[in-house]
């Protein structure tokens, strides 16, 4: 009996990886719904649920920066009874986790590395092509 491949299905990706990324859909799609002033400009940049799926991290980022992430997790915070609530319709799981919110720190760090380049005078910054230059 030979194994059949599944070349470009979804089983060949972890189960883990798979809800992570429906729940970051879900919660940006839901986010987009929702009229709260505390959440303008804020993006879901990654889900990491935990493997016995009974909780998930929630990253996102905000062109408020460092500024506004106090303000946009008590906002998180007031709706994730909300949030739980609209992934247990739209997700088929057994459990829906329980979520946290946290600034993304890899967004943070490659925003501090840019800064400081920017600011190093021995780096070649790249120039943009003026149409007057011509």
């Amino acid at each position: 009996m030979t194994r059949r491949s599944h070349h470009g299905s979804a089983r060949q990706y972890p189960r883990t990886a798979r809800l992570n990324e429906l729940l970051r859909e879900i919660l940006a799609d839901e986010l987009e719904r929702i009229d709260d002033d505390r959440l303008q400009d804020i993006a879901i940049t990654s889900v990491e649920i935990e493997g016995d799926l009974g909780a998930a991290m929630v990253y996102f980022d905000s062109l408020a920066g460092e500024d506004g992430d106090a303000e946009i997790l008590e906002a998180l915070d007031d709706l994730r009874v909300r949030l739980q609530s609209t992934i247990n319709r739209q997700a088929r799981m057994k459990r829906t986790p329980a979520l946290s919110f946290a600034p993304d720190p890899a967004v943070r760090f490659g925003a501090h590395i840019e800064s400081l380049l920017a600011e190093n005078p021995l780096v070649e910054q790249p120039r943009i092509a003026d149409d007057s230059e011509s």
